[in-house]
């Protein structure tokens, strides 16, 4: 397989403008490794195919959509939501003129954090498609900053948008007896001293920066909102030996 990211930068050379903000985070190498080492999850553990229809909450500057370009049938259809104006901007600028089932759009979704102008709130927001439109659905380290009455109402969301038949790939920083041990041994990355509703912060001024909620309350949570909570794939965020990425990675379908 080609490489994607440099395939999409090399022919925009020279014709591009890269803000220093955008600069981490689409032209860097670890954009790249990102991309691909998730598109080999979504096919591996997900079961993502080729001709899926595909919602990625949080797409970012579109480290994951490049990586999707070279697997998804220019017959399938993508859809990128993200709360920051330069993602879209240059997503929509740099990847939908070349992939016309690519398509990137604005919500204004308030986060204190990455979006804290925001005039919507989280807990209230309306994903922008009908009803069972998608076979696929991901979102890459944003519940990891997302607090309870806002990850309730996406994950009710999901399950609206999700197609009978479909899938939803999510990444959790989540607390069992195994990763609370190593954090009590100090082997974890993040420390979540503080206990924030029924989730542990990182830090208490800024809650949305880490959040990791309950194994326990996330199960709970997916028979809600009318998900599978199918299978968890743990990562090494808590100092983990065995492990498949950073973060943990829970497979659900359509209840």
């Amino acid at each position: 397989m080609s490489n994607p990211f440099l395939r999409i930068y090399n022919a925009l050379k020279g014709k591009r403008k890269v803000t220093p903000k955008q600069e981490p985070n689409i032209n860097s190498g670890d954009a790249d490794v990102i991309g691909k080492e998730f598109l080999k999850h979504f096919v591996e553990i997900g079961g993502l195919k080729s001709s899926d229809d595909v919602l990625d909450v949080g797409s970012g500057y579109g480290r994951m959509a490049v990586a999707l370009t070279d697997y998804l049938s220019p017959d399938s259809r993508y859809e990128g939501i993200e709360i920051i104006p330069q993602g879209i901007e240059w997503s929509s600028k740099n990847i939908t003129p070349n992939f016309k089932n690519f398509n990137f759009q604005l919500i204004d979704v308030k986060n204190d954090r990455y979006n804290p102008k925001g005039n919507q709130k989280a807990s209230e927001f309306k994903f922008p498609f009908e009803d069972e439109s998608f076979d696929f659905i991901f979102l890459t380290s944003v519940f990891t900053h997302m607090l309870p009455d806002d990850l309730e109402n996406y994950l009710s969301e999901i399950s609206r948008v999700l197609r009978k038949s479909g899938k939803t790939f999510i990444t959790y920083f989540l607390l069992n007896d195994e990763s609370r041990v190593l954090i009590k041994e100090g082997k974890s990355h993040h420390k979540l001293p503080y206990k924030y509703e029924n989730c542990r912060i990182e830090y208490e001024e800024d809650p949305e920066h880490v959040i990791a909620y309950e194994e326990m309350g996330i199960r709970e949570f997916y028979k809600k909102y009318n998900l599978n909570f199918v299978s968890a794939h743990y990562g090494n965020w808590c100092g983990r030996i065995d492990h498949v990425s950073h973060q943990d990675i829970v497979i659900g379908t359509k209840a």
